[in-house]
């Protein structure tokens, strides 16, 4: 499937990673129809493309407007949700009515319209605590957090309208994604906390909590291939970078990369908020052969543009 031409909405558009996806399909020459409720996105990170997209302040969860923007939509990228696991576990109502109910939203008026691909954002918390690492996509699916269980029920209902009605769609389960936008999470907060008091890092948790991350345009680079690709729908893929690496060593890693070895020092709490799982790192093998995504950005070279990035906005983040 080409992107070029046509009309493609992303929910979720000044997110993040939704953000950097816009970029992405602006380049690929497609009619861009973006929507943020701005509750966590933030208009500044569309400032690249803003000019050449279409963009409405809309809800998810507001079936009405929604359906007006829809009309002529061609292809969804569904990223708007609460992404936030200890905000879901405080507004476990909030969280369920956008990440589910907004899913809703968007694959009936998808299934109405004749939307050709839905490609959904979905996250590894739909694993939970893992039986097995590293997780493939055939791993048992049990959140521990509102967060996981309300983005399991949009993926589930996606793959039930799928198979029901046949609506072309496609859940890639994000691991972990970082990079310039990213307005908090772990390394955010540790270039933050560094900024702040070079002396002195504290870690959440013991470090011993495993990661998997990927850079932001690897990720989006994995979203474009689930469009395009004929033989995608109706399957589930992991999205992360292949190199786990612990809390731990990515502070050390993160001290060193802006000099401070030898002055910072790395102090752990010892206990983490509800829902953080210990051990999330990925089996990429499925995405790899079947969509062909290589992650291309290694960690030290993503941290280096994560830091760069970070120190050109300090002033206004």
């Amino acid at each position: 499937m080409k992107l070029r031409g046509k009309r493609v909405l992303v929910t979720g558009a000044a997110g993040f990673i939704g953000s950097h996806l816009v970029d992405r399909l602006v380049e690929e020459g497609a009619e861009v129809v973006a929507i943020d409720n701005l509750k966590d996105g933030d208009l500044s990170n569309l400032a690249e493309s803003m000019d050449k997209i279409e963009f409405h302040e809309i809800d998810v969860r507001d079936f009405e407007s929604l359906k007006e923007v829809m009309d002529g939509v061609e292809i969804v990228f569904h990223l708007a949700a609460n992404a936030n696991v200890p905000y879901s576990v405080e507004n476990p109502k909030y969280d369920f009515e956008t990440n589910a109910l907004g899913t809703f939203n968007v694959l009936k008026l998808s299934l109405d319209l004749d939307v050709e691909k839905v490609v959904y954002a979905s996250s590894a918390a739909v694993y939970g605590e893992p039986v097995y690492v590293p997780i493939d996509e055939e791993h048992p699916l049990n959140p521990i957090s509102p967060y996981g269980a309300s983005k399991l029920a949009g993926e589930r209902l996606g793959f039930a309208y799928f198979k029901t009605y046949g609506l072309p769609f496609v859940s890639l389960r994000i691991f972990n994604t970082y990079g310039p936008r990213q307005r908090r999470y772990v390394m955010y907060d540790f270039l933050r906390k560094l900024k702040e008091n070079p002396n002195r890092l504290e870690v959440l948790g013991s470090g011993e909590q495993i990661r998997d991350f990927c850079y932001v345009k690897d990720c989006v680079e994995a979203f474009v291939l689930a469009c395009k690709s004929g033989n995608a729908a109706g399957e589930a893929f992991n999205i992360a970078g292949g190199n786990p690496i612990s809390i731990r060593d990515l502070a050390f890693l993160i001290v060193k990369i802006l000099g401070l070895d030898g002055r910072t020092e790395v102090m752990f709490t010892g206990e983490s908020w509800k829902g953080d799982i210990v051990k999330l790192y990925a089996d990429i093998t499925k995405i790899k052969d079947k969509l062909g995504l290589e992650p291309k950005v290694g960690l030290e070279e993503g941290i280096v543009r994560l830091k760069r990035w970070f120190y050109e906005n300090y002033s206004r983040l």
